[in-house]
């Protein structure tokens, strides 16, 4: 059963606080929240759910989980359902009041409500100065079946995989850390160790519910509203605000045997992770850079993941043959425990303190004919601070694999994946390292490269948006302008901003 909607005088509360404030509505004159009626007052619409407007209640939606973008939002909605989008996001349009989706996730069971937070690393989830929506208002796995599950936006993947296990299917693409939503991946792409079969989270979606700018619910698919669909997953929340997805499953596999191959030589990594993805070896294929024990020089990690039932055995001589790692670990764990596993390392990262600290993530696509050479600058230019405690993941990726229009890729069929997760040290310079992912970012554009939508690249302008974009800059910015005429939607990610 619905609550009834907010009274025209609506009482929202600082909760926090103790206190109750009385807000008419909007003013239009003085683009605020009105105390009084008036001529220029712009009533709230009815909703279901809970609409904060002051007090300490904002504070958790002013930052996300990069700690470099701070903006206090100007009212936080709690949705009890979608009609609730609608309603605000018709409000928003017609006073042109910025909105973004504010996933708020984490790992619920572990931490509780306060260790709920936005996972964009540079302010790309935050509405400057306008409403987030508060995803965990619609958060629920509504069904799941053979070959596909049902869920609202604000769960996350973390969900899904539990849901999907008890029923013996799974996502076929997992992004490492789960307490991600579903809504929040699939605006960015979603991209995880099967991308080499799979793709990513975007190219195994069967169909959206959507609420467009103007605050009409739309239902997408490949074969229905198809504009709208391509434009909305890897879209950068820019046309419209996922509320449910249809999402593909396929039969849960039980164990992983993951494979670790260390390389000392740059070169013998690049072209054993080429032979791997060439063969399909492996169902999960990713790598990362680390530094050598003594602290001298960067190593090269494969982290190759073969899937099985119960009982069921590997040929380890055949998975491995003609490869040259310098070492090699295997571990067998379960399905689960594989794609739960960096829990454990969150887990030490929070008690460390290191959880919270700024960090400026760079995310970038590179043509294979340049990967090398990117990355050996690269590993000139990056120090062990630079890194911290995080990691630095380099592995490929097959560009035929992942179909979504919007998820911008370098022209070559294959690609390699640079990813710096950065977990710096207190104290670390953190103004410094975004003018590290600035150079880093102009290298990767010069050598063909493309960025992925969650890093921290500083300074965006209007000519590197569309180069980013190519050809699609003219699709991009049309679909801006049918369902989201007014701009409102997602302004942190700075697409569109002259």
């Amino acid at each position: 059963m619905s609550r009834p909607g907010l009274s025209r005088r609506a009482l929202l509360t600082a909760a926090a606080a103790g206190t109750a404030t009385a807000v008419a509505g909007w003013n239009t004159a003085t683009a605020a929240w009105a105390t009084e009626t008036g001529a220029d007052v712009a009533e709230l619409p009815a909703l279901d759910g809970t609409m904060t407007l002051q007090g300490p209640g904002l504070e958790r939606f002013a930052g996300d989980f990069g700690r470099l973008v701070t903006a206090r939002p100007r009212a936080v909605l709690r949705p009890a359902s979608v009609r609730d989008v609608q309603q605000l996001l018709a409000f928003a349009r017609r006073h042109r009041i910025p909105v973004a989706v504010n996933g708020q996730s984490g790992d619920l069971a572990q931490h509780g409500e306060a260790g709920l937070e936005s996972h964009s690393s540079y302010g790309q989830a935050n509405p400057r100065g306008g409403i987030a929506i508060d995803a965990r208002g619609l958060s629920r796995i509504l069904s799941v079946q053979p070959g596909r599950a049902v869920v609202e936006a604000g769960a996350t993947w973390a969900q899904v995989t539990e849901a999907g296990l008890a029923a013996g299917w799974v996502p076929p693409v997992l992004t490492d850390y789960l307490h991600l939503t579903v809504g929040g991946t699939l605006s960015v792409g979603g991209i995880g160790g099967a991308v080499q079969r799979h793709g990513m989270q975007v190219d195994n979606v069967l169909e959206l519910d959507v609420v467009t700018g103007t605050g009409e619910l739309v239902t997408a698919s490949p074969t229905r509203n198809r504009d709208l669909f391509h434009a909305v997953l890897a879209g950068g929340g820019q046309a419209a605000v996922i509320v449910r997805a249809t999402l593909a499953l396929v039969p849960a596999p039980e164990r992983a045997h993951v494979f670790s191959l260390y390389y000392d030589d740059l070169d013998t990594y690049l072209a054993d992770q080429h032979t791997v993805m060439a063969q399909r070896r492996f169902d999960l294929q990713v790598g990362d850079v680390v530094r050598t024990e003594d602290g001298t020089r960067w190593r090269y990690k494969a982290e190759l993941v073969a899937f099985t039932d119960t009982g069921q055995t590997v040929d380890q001589a055949a998975l491995l043959a003609g490869l040259h790692p310098t070492h090699t670990e295997v571990v067998e764990q379960s399905w689960r425990d594989h794609a739960f596993r960096v829990d454990a390392f969150a887990q030490y990262l929070r008690e460390a303190g290191l959880w919270s600290q700024p960090k400026p993530w760079l995310s970038v696509f590179l043509p294979a004919a340049t990967a090398r050479t990117f990355m050996a600058r690269a590993a000139d230019i990056l120090t062990p601070a630079d890194l911290g405690a995080g990691l630095l993941l380099f592995y490929p990726y097959q560009r035929s694999k992942i179909t979504a229009p919007r998820a911008v890729l370098p022209e070559q069929e294959v690609g390699w994946h640079f990813d710096l997760l950065a977990f710096p040290l207190p104290g670390s310079d953190t103004t410094a390292m975004l003018r590290r992912n600035r150079q880093l970012y102009d290298l990767a554009v010069e050598l063909g490269g493309k960025r992925y939508l969650i890093g921290a690249i500083p300074a965006m302008t209007h000519s590197d948006w569309q180069h980013h974009y190519g050809n699609l800059w003219q699709d991009v910015t049309h679909a801006k302008q049918r369902w989201d005429p007014a701009g409102i939607l997602t302004p942190g990610q700075g697409i569109h901003t002259p």
